[in-house]
């Protein structure tokens, strides 16, 4: 069965076929190493971090005898599912394609570990019922914890060509919620006044991802905010969406959520409950 999380001290397995879709988090411990990513060679030592989403596009993987490293992989489309769609990720993740390695502080390294051995000691507890949920906490957390070392970096793209100017530009059209109704990479193109296939072939190379994940990873958090209100029924959503029928919004949600639009709605059921016997409390306390 196909697992969401793998978690390694094989520096040689890092690229494996079997990480296609995935994120993967890599700390060197210690010694030195080296590999190639998108044409060019990265060296790693000590307390360096390596975030590479589809890591089996590395090759020709490097190692000295004392070099020692952990990894943590998670199914990249379960991560971005953990982040709302406007924040640090989305520029990050491009910086990262451009240069996967972050030198961290011994305390940030501290961090990064604490996280993966958190992450490893859950990874078995398949049999709760909110175990997906317990594994995106831990995600977010070690996320964050990324999220702050990268930003010591040189995070912002301040490169002022014209792949760089539609990158920002396709962003920024993205960050005004249009996703909302408008999914289809021709009306993105159309927008910016670009072909589909130079608009495809221009985000691909400048991050590593297509033009549909950034849609969909904009899309997804109006998704859920619009089933998380009781109010609304999935007829309504799927029209307020410009889904062309209910099938299709059906098979979306199952496809970017893992499951129906009435599964994910029962799915969160037991924390409304939870929030309601809060307020309750607090409302009987406050008399």
């Amino acid at each position: 069965m196909k697992t969401d999380f793998i978690y390694s001290s094989d520096f040689q397995a890092m690229n494996s076929q079997e990480l296609s879709g995935f994120c993967l988090h890599l700390l060197c411990t210690d010694g030195e190493g080296s590999f190639i990513f998108n044409g060019h060679r990265y060296c790693i030592e000590k307390n360096d971090l390596v975030v590479i989403v589809g890591p089996d596009r590395v090759k020709d993987l490097a190692a000295n005898p004392d070099m020692r490293v952990t990894w943590f992989a998670a199914e990249n489309r379960f991560l971005q599912n953990q982040l709302p769609s406007n924040n640090y990720s989305i520029g990050g993740s491009i910086s990262l394609n451009q240069d996967p390695v972050i030198p961290l502080s011994e305390e940030e390294a501290r961090h990064i570990l604490a996280d993966f051995d958190r992450l490893k000691d859950r990874m078995v507890d398949t049999h709760l019922q909110f175990y997906r949920e317990l594994m995106g906490s831990l995600c977010l957390t070690m996320m964050y914890d990324i999220f702050e070392a990268h930003t010591r970096r040189d995070a912002s793209d301040t490169h002022t060509d014209r792949t760089a100017y539609i990158v920002k530009q396709l962003m920024d059209l993205l960050s005004t919620g249009i996703s909302r109704t408008q999914r289809e990479v021709k009306y993105y193109a159309d927008r910016l006044n670009v072909s589909s296939k130079y608009l495809s072939a221009t985000i691909k190379r400048v991050t590593g991802l297509n033009v549909m994940s950034y849609i969909n990873r904009h899309t997804v958090p109006i998704l859920k905010k619009y089933l998380d209100d009781e109010r609304l029924s999935l007829t309504q959503i799927s029209e307020m969406m410009n889904f062309s029928s209910l099938s299709y919004f059906s098979r979306y949600c199952t496809k970017h959520l893992g499951k129906s639009p009435s599964e994910y709605r029962l799915s969160i059921q037991p924390k409304r409950r939870a929030n309601r016997d809060e307020q309750k409390l607090y409302s009987v306390l406050g008399q």
